[in-house]
């Protein structure tokens, strides 16, 4: 089995934010899949699972329904719930380090300050799963005549996504999540 987790705040307000990358491409997934989120009091994440009939090959999805510095307990709980090791955990995020629209798929790798995957790896005590980082890229500001990348992460992430980058971002994720799946 494996546990594939979309990171994002929830509420319609942070909907199609850049830091909700991870909730958006999971999304995407679930639609693709024609999946339905049901909310798991336990887990305090909403969950799907496509049915099929070897639990070998079962792919459960989860959203954490915690804002996302507190994401690590809702994946802690999910996959004790589930039997999961960490080994088998897919996380999705947006990452401001890497430019926007780019994908990166990593195992094993620090929190690089993403706030959300540390809260992770702290509650699961070890940084040995795969991310798929999700580029959002930082805004580029002319200052004295030179283009300088300065920025305040917080207010940046918590910023929709142009409409037409938030097309992008669903359909080139699903193709690199489905890539990092395997399938």
């Amino acid at each position: 089995m494996m546990l594939v987790v979309g990171l994002g705040n929830p509420g319609e307000k942070y909907k199609n934010n850049r830091h909700n990358a991870g909730f958006i491409v999971i999304d995407e997934l679930a639609l693709k899949w024609g999946l339905t989120w049901e909310f798991n009091k336990r887990l305090n994440a909403e969950v799907a699972s496509p049915p099929t009939a070897d639990r070998n090959d079962k792919i459960i999805l989860i959203k954490p329904q915690t804002f996302m510095n507190e994401s690590g307990e809702a994946v802690s709980r999910a996959l004790n719930y589930f039997g999961i090791k960490p080994a088998d955990l897919l996380v999705i995020h947006d990452d401001v380090d890497l430019e926007a629209l780019q994908f990166k798929t990593s195992r094993n790798s620090s929190s690089a300050g993403h706030h959300g995957v540390q809260s992770i790896i702290d509650k699961i005590s070890t940084q040995d799963f795969t991310r798929l980082r999700i580029g959002i890229g930082r805004p580029k500001v002319e200052v004295d005549g030179a283009t300088r990348v300065t920025f305040e992460v917080e207010k940046y992430v918590l910023q929709d996504f142009p409409s037409d980058l938030l097309e992008v971002v669903k359909k080139q994720g699903i193709e690199h999540l489905l890539s990092s799946l395997n399938l």
